[in-house]
C-alpha cells in the first residue's frame, strides 16, 4: 500500500508538470517549482502568472464570482421586504388646519340675525394612530376651534372649543392570534431563511465548480507534459531512424513513417496547449472579477494537488448528513413552515369577526361668555355683562376631566354559509399534504444520489490502481521494444505503437486520478446541494 501511495503521488506531480520519469519517486517538494515552470512556459510574455492553491481559488470565487454576487442580493431584498412589512406598525400622525367663513340669510326669527348670519371659524386637529403587534389598534386625537358669529343667540362670542378623544379596538377571535400583517411578517422571515439557504446553495455549487475547474487545469497541464514527452520520444526515434538510414541498416521509407509520427505528436501538443487556454479561461472567469484590468491576461498556476490516498466512505453517515444539510430539503421544509403559517392564518380568518371597541373623550368650552338679563318667553334678555374664559381655562377643563364621555361596544360579524377563507384553507391543506409527499420523494432521491456518489469514489479508487498497473506495463513494453529495435528484431511501427500506448496509459492514469479527485468533491458537495 505504501508503494502504491508513493507511486500515485509521483503521478500527481506529473499532473502538475513535474518532469520526472513515471516511476517511484519521493521528490514531492519539487512540485511547486515544476508547476511554475510549466505555467511560465505556456504563458505569454506579457501575462501575469498567479500561483493559487485550491482554497485560494474558492475564496476568490466567493468574493468575485458574479453569480455569487447576484445571489447575495436576495437576502438583502428579503430584509427590505421584512422592513416594509414592519412599517405597518409605525405610528402615523395627521394634522389639519382649516379656516371656514359662511354668510347665510336668516330663515326664521330664531336664526339669530335680521339681515345676514355671519360665522367665521378657525379649527385645527391632530391625531395619531397605530397598529399594534398583537392586532389591536388605537387612535388618539386632539382638536381645537375658535369661531365668531353675529348670532345674538350665541352664548360665547368668540367661542373657544377643544376636545380630546382616545379609541382602542381589539379583535377577540379573528385577528387575535394572527392577522394579515403578522402573517406577511412571519412568511417574510421564512423567505429570508430560504434566501440564506439559496445563497449557501450558490456558494457550495460555485466552490464545486471552482475545484473541478482547478483540477481540470492541473490535468490539462499534466496532459500537455505527457504530450511533450511523447513528442520528445518520437523526435528521438526520428533521429535514430535517420542515423540508421544513413548507415544503410533500414530502408529510407522508415523516415517517412517517423516524420508522420512526429507530426501527429506535434498536433497533440497543439491541442494540449489549446486545452490549457480553455481551462485557464474557465477558471479565470470563476475566480476573478471581469472588471480587473488584466483579467484576460492573468495566467493561473495550480500550486497544490492533494496526494492520492485511498479512503473508506461511510455511506450511511453521508446519507444522514445529506438528509440534515441538503439545501433542497431545507428549502422544502421551510416552504412547508411558511405554508403552516398560511394555514394558521386561514384558520383564524374562518372565525367570527368579533371586535371590542372603547372610546373615551373630553370636551371643554370657553371664550367671551355673554351674560343676559331675564328674557320674555323664548326671547333672550338683554346683555348685561361679559365673562372671559381664555384658552387656558379650556385646557384646564380638559385636564380636570370635567366633561367626559365614553362608549364601549362589541361588534360581531359572521358569514352565513361557507366562507371564502374556509375554501382557501381546504386548498392550502391539500397543498401541504402534497408537499409532505414530495419531501419524502426528495429524501429518497437524496439518499440515492449520495450512495451513487460514494460508489463513484470507490470505483475511481480502483481505476487509479488498474490504470497505474497499465501504465507500468506500457513502460516496460516500450523499453522492451526499444531494446529489440536496437537489436534489429523490431520495427519503427512497433516502437511508435508502444510510445502511443504509453502516452495513452499515462493520460488514462492522470484522468483516473482527476476523476477520483472530482468524485471526492462531488461526494462532499452532494451532501450539501444537488449535483447539477
Amino acid at each position: 500500500m505504501r508503494t502504491f501511495v508513493i507511486r500515485s503521488v509521483a503521478v500527481t506531480l506529473c499532473a502538475a508538470g513535474f518532469s520526472l520519469p513515471l516511476s517511484v519517486s519521493a521528490q514531492t517538494p519539487r512540485l511547486a517549482g515544476q508547476a511554475a515552470q510549466a505555467a511560465q512556459d505556456k504563458a505569454p510574455d506579457d501575462a501575469q502568472v498567479r500561483r493559487l492553491t485550491m482554497d485560494d481559488a474558492v475564496r476568490l470565487a466567493a468574493e468575485n464570482n458574479l453569480g455569487v454576487q447576484v445571489a447575495r442580493f436576495d437576502p438583502q431584498i428579503q430584509d427590505l421586504t421584512i422592513a416594509q412589512t414592519q412599517a405597518n406598525y409605525t405610528p402615523s400622525f395627521n394634522s389639519t388646519f382649516q379656516q371656514n367663513s359662511t354668510a347665510s340669510p336668516p330663515n326664521s326669527f330664531l336664526s339669530g340675525a335680521n339681515d345676514t348670519l355671519n360665522t367665521d371659524q378657525f379649527s385645527s386637529t391632530a391625531n395619531v394612530q397605530q397598529l399594534l403587534p398583537w392586532g389591536g389598534t388605537y387612535a388618539a386625537g386632539w382638536d381645537t376651534a375658535r369661531s365668531t358669529s353675529n348670532n345674538f343667540f350665541s352664548t360665547f362670542n368668540p367661542q373657544l372649543r377643544s376636545s380630546v378623544s382616545v379609541t382602542y379596538t381589539q379583535p377577540l377571535l379573528r385577528g387575535f392570534k394572527i392577522d394579515s400583517t403578522r402573517e406577511q411578517l412571519q412568511v417574510g422571515r421564512k423567505n429570508r431563511e430560504i434566501a440564506d439557504v439559496t445563497l449557501r446553495d450558490t456558494l457550495t455549487a460555485t466552490a464545486r465548480t471552482v475545484r473541478n475547474a482547478y483540477l481540470d487545469l492541473a490535468y490539462q497541464i499534466a496532459s500537455l507534459r505527457v504530450a511533450r514527452q511523447s513528442l520528445e520520444l518520437a523526435q528521438e526515434s526520428l533521429r535514430n531512424t535517420r542515423a540508421r538510414v544513413e548507415i544503410g541498416t533500414i530502408p529510407p521509407i522508415d523516415v517517412v513513417e517517423a516524420e508522420a509520427e512526429v507530426a501527429q505528436r506535434q498536433e497533440a501538443v497543439i491541442v494540449g496547449e489549446a486545452g490549457i487556454d480553455t481551462a485557464q479561461d474557465r477558471l479565470r472567469s470563476l475566480v476573478y472579477n471581469p472588471s480587473t484590468p488584466d483579467f484576460w491576461t492573468i495566467q493561473i498556476e495550480p500550486v497544490d494537488l492533494p496526494p492520492f490516498e485511498t479512503i473508506t466512505v461511510d455511506v450511511n453517515g453521508a446519507v444522514r448528513n445529506a438528509l440534515d444539510r441538503r439545501t433542497d430539503l431545507s428549502q422544502t421544509r421551510k416552504n412547508m413552515e411558511a405554508t403552516d403559517i398560511n394555514i394558521k392564518f386561514l384558520k383564524n380568518e374562518s372565525l367570527p369577526d368579533v371586535n371590542a371597541s372603547f372610546d373615551y373623550g373630553l370636551s371643554a368650552l370657553g371664550g367671551v361668555q355673554v351674560v343676559r338679563g331675564p328674557g320674555i318667553g323664548f326671547t333672550p334678555g338683554d346683555i348685561i355683562g361679559e365673562e372671559h374664559r381664555g384658552f387656558g381655562s379650556v385646557l384646564g377643563d380638559l385636564l380636570t376631566n370635567d366633561f367626559p364621555a365614553w362608549t364601549a361596544s362589541v361588534n360581531i360579524t359572521y358569514p352565513l354559509g361557507k366562507s371564502t377563507q374556509e375554501a382557501n384553507l381546504a386548498r392550502v391543506r391539500l397543498q401541504q399534504t402534497r408537499t409532505e409527499t414530495q419531501l419524502k420523494e426528495q429524501e429518497l432521491r437524496v439518499a440515492t444520489e449520495v450512495r451513487q456518489a460514494a460508489r463513484q469514489v470507490n470505483t475511481n479508487q480502483q481505476r487509479v490502481q488498474t490504470t497505474r498497473a497499465a501504465r507500468e506495463f506500457a513502460e516496460r513494453r516500450l523499453e522492451a521494444e526499444e531494446r529489440k529495435f536496437a537489436a534489429g528484431t523490431s520495427t519503427n511501427f512497433l516502437v511508435f505503437q508502444a510510445q502511443r500506448d504509453l502516452a495513452e496509459a499515462r493520460n488514462n492514469e492522470l484522468r483516473a486520478i482527476l476523476d477520483y479527485y472530482q468524485s471526492k468533491v462531488d461526494l462532499e458537495t452532494v451532501q450539501e446541494i444537488p449535483l447539477r
